[in-house]
């Protein structure tokens, strides 16, 4: 089940709260699935997250997975538990602590640790910590569209994340 897919790097994921709560977009563009769904979905620990990353340096496709995503209620800022990476990004970005344990933050709800609010300056809503090593929502403009150690250099030209069952 497709959760984000980020074709372009545009500023489409700078938006609310409320519009990451409920989702928006379309799976054959830009798209996010919303965090209460996400939320119910993942309770139960029964679903693996998958990335597929396109460096926008050699075009070419990497993947990371998570044999653990469970993304907590809105009542606990959509905070994220992630862990058992597997993959060939070069780096394990998303399951480092600058995402595990953290909260979701908003250009309206800032929840990370950084003096800032990191989806402002990044131009898109995450699980942020100071501010990421992994930037699959973040606009290119703000040169944070990114995985931090991909091969061949961390920009991104698209990505995707998948949940996929145990």
């Amino acid at each position: 089940m497709l959760i984000q897919q980020n074709v372009d790097g545009s500023d489409f994921f700078n938006r609310s709260w409320a519009e990451f709560k409920v989702g928006f977009g379309d799976p054959s563009g830009n798209y996010w699935l919303g965090n209460q769904l996400l939320s119910r979905l993942t309770a139960n620990n029964g679903y693996k997250l998958r990335f597929d990353l396109q460096s926008r340096k050699t075009s070419n496709w990497y993947y990371a997975e998570y044999s653990t995503f469970i993304v907590l209620t809105d009542a606990d800022n959509y905070k994220l538990q992630v862990a058992g990476y597997s993959g060939n990004t070069g780096d394990n970005a998303f399951g480092s602590f600058h995402h595990n344990g953290m909260m979701f933050s908003t250009y309206d709800r800032d929840n990370d640790r950084w003096p800032r609010n990191c989806a402002v300056w990044t131009g898109g809503g995450f699980w942020y910590y100071a501010c990421a090593a992994c930037s699959v929502n973040s606009a290119r403009s703000s040169g944070y569209f990114s995985w931090s150690g991909l091969p061949g250099g961390h920009a991104l030209q698209s990505s995707r994340m998948w949940l996929q069952c145990k």
